[in-house]
């Protein structure tokens, strides 16, 4: 009887000081403002401020460069006059 009392009582501390290890990692985790976590939604929300104002600029970015490809795309047909002009004269 003793050695049962004694057995359960090294379980309960052994699973006393796993509890104890388990809470001090999870602190470290997202217990406080020093914590990881807590960095990590300090760098989130930094991150999340200076991008706020990309969703905007991108749409006009987009037409920006949808009217540039329609520029390329005249000075690409005025390239392929230019040298079948060429080539015809050439052969003249």
């Amino acid at each position: 009887m003793l050695l049962t009392i004694l057995l359960v009582l090294i379980l309960v501390g052994a699973l006393f000081v796993l509890v104890g290890n388990i809470n001090k990692l999870l602190m470290s985790i997202g217990g406080d403002g020093n914590s990881f976590l807590a960095k990590l939604r300090l760098g989130l929300r930094a991150i999340e401020t200076e991008t706020s104002h990309l969703p905007g600029q991108v749409t006009q970015l987009n037409k920006t460069l949808s009217d540039t490809g329609a520029g390329l795309k005249v000075v690409n047909k005025n390239l392929e006059g230019t040298i079948d002009a060429a080539l015809k004269q050439k052969n003249i």
